[in-house]
């Protein structure tokens, strides 16, 4: 993992937390962690992606997020793409292909893609070896009427059976805690 953190992110080390969750995910199984904002929380993830065999879906609440991580990546030379509301159809086309290709390492969608039928099948053929819930406070905190779709991660990490499950945020009040039972995270709280 040192190597792969130097070659393709320029880091010498870890910040504190990050090594415990990716070994917990590398091991197979499903974690939540919570760490400070500016933390680290996006590595624990983007570089488990580089070692994992099928494809890391990362659920981002903002088009403007995910942008901004894409670009970090494609300038790593790290295969990582989007699908949200601003892509024309030929771009959402040719990113599916990609998925369908195995070309891509990371697929940041918003919680909302999965009530596209065409996205639930596409993910649904995808061999998805990490399910990542970014900002994953919005499931307790906001998800119920801000964004709805939060509450129904669980359900999506199952539907594209992922084969484990990561919940990152910077909140943790008691009911964020409970997060990573929603998620399947069980006591794998880092």
């Amino acid at each position: 993992m040192e190597t792969l953190l130097a070659r393709h992110f320029g880091f010498t080390q870890f910040r504190p937390g990050q090594q415990e969750v990716m070994r917990h995910l590398l091991a197979g199984r499903s974690a939540a962690a919570v760490f400070p904002t500016g933390g680290g929380k996006s590595l624990c993830y983007q570089l488990p992606a580089l070692v994992l065999p099928g494809l890391t879906l990362v659920v981002s609440p903002l088009i403007a997020l995910m942008k901004d991580q894409i670009d970090a990546l494609a300038a790593r030379g790290i295969a990582a793409r989007r699908l949200d509301s601003t892509l024309s159809l030929d771009d959402y086309r040719a990113v599916a292909d990609d998925v369908r290709a195995c070309r891509l390492r990371l697929l940041y969608v918003a919680p909302e893609r999965f009530n596209n039928e065409r996205f639930c099948q596409l993910i649904r053929r995808t061999a998805v070896s990490l399910f990542a819930v970014d900002e994953a406070h919005c499931i307790s905190e906001w998800g119920h009427n801000f964004r709805p779709d939060y509450l129904k991660l669980a359900y999506f990490a199952k539907f594209c059976r992922a084969e484990r499950v990561l919940a990152l945020t910077a909140t943790a009040t008691p009911s964020v805690n409970a997060v990573k039972h929603f998620l399947g995270c069980g006591r794998d709280m880092v």
